[in-house]
């Protein structure tokens, strides 16, 4: 930790996402009557941003969003929740990214996305960041935005000592030279199979497409199975199962920005991969009881409570 506080830097997303709850997901035609809507910001780098800082860190977002109304629910929700947004780019040319979300009576969710403005955030937005980057203990990035800009953040950090955290998501094929950059990657099991190639339901087993994408250059994998907790496959050729927390399933949306956040903030306070992926499985499942993505990140204190539980 260089600081006094970790600092963590998200190249990554914002979107205003609109949810609704349905006794169970529609089929093609259908219309059912929903409930509990809300409208609240997202975005996987922005969810990450906030989580970070939430958890205690001094959190930055590089990110471009719209001169929208949309564009101004980001601006004012990173004043009030403290993230750094010198390197927050606003443009005319597209809209602020939104989602629809549907999720069903169990918490389990669908989601659709017009990412907008975030198609815009380039490698020179990245290089524009380069000495905020240079200054963070962990830098973490997500597919929300272009694979080429994610792979620009990952290289810059990888340059000046910084360990990097990409989050597949959504997933597709990258190319060995973005992957070789990344020290932690964090799928789950299907994002795991699309980053190879494979379909999401491939029947291959989960630990050897861990090893085909660490033969192709990350170092180390972890891979985020929902209740079941995460698999850790390490750079040394260690696999550890970590459990996840029994928590009462409200919705699943945010889990997995809150997860990948609190791995973030972990490994910047030095704690080692698997103690740091414990850290952020208990973070994911505090964000499954509530409803909402930022209303369900968790602060230190409610993390804390549930790592001490019993």
């Amino acid at each position: 930790m260089r600081g006094s506080k970790p600092r963590i830097t998200v190249v990554g997303s914002f979107a205003v996402g609109l949810t609704l709850r349905a006794p169970r997901f529609p089929v093609r035609g259908e219309t059912l009557i929903g409930s509990d809507f809300d409208m609240g910001p997202g975005g996987k780098g922005s969810n990450q941003a906030v989580g970070a800082a939430r958890l205690g860190a001094e959190s930055h977002l590089v990110a471009v969003v719209g001169t929208d109304l949309f564009g101004d629910v980001g601006v004012n929700l990173y004043k009030q929740e403290g993230v750094g947004i010198a390197h927050l780019r606003r443009t005319s040319e597209r809209n602020t990214g939104v989602g629809f979300i549907l999720l069903d009576a169990e918490g389990d969710n669908e989601i659709v996305l017009d990412m907008g403005a975030n198609h815009l955030l380039s490698p020179e937005d990245v290089d524009r960041a380069e000495d905020l980057i240079a200054s963070s203990d962990v830098v973490l990035s997500v597919l929300e935005i272009h694979p080429r800009t994610a792979a620009r953040a990952m290289a810059l950090a990888r340059k000046h000592g910084v360990t990097s955290v990409l989050n597949p998501a959504p997933a597709q094929p990258l190319d060995d030279g973005l992957l070789s950059q990344v020290d932690v990657l964090t799928p789950n099991e299907s994002e795991l199979r699309l980053l190879c190639g494979l379909a999401p339901d491939d029947p291959t087993d989960t630990l050897e497409v861990a090893h085909r994408l660490q033969r192709r250059g990350v170092r180390n994998l972890i891979v985020t199975r929902g209740r079941d907790g995460a698999l850790v496959i390490s750079e040394d050729g260690r696999v550890e199962h970590v459990p996840g927390r029994k928590v009462n399933v409200v919705d699943t949306t945010g889990a997995g920005d809150a997860f990948t956040c609190a791995l973030g903030v972990a490994l910047a306070e030095g704690k080692p991969l698997a103690d740091a992926v414990r850290f952020a499985a208990c973070a994911g499942a505090f964000a499954c009881t509530k409803l909402g993505v930022i209303p369900a990140l968790p602060d230190r204190k409610d993390l804390d409570a549930l790592l001490n539980a019993r």
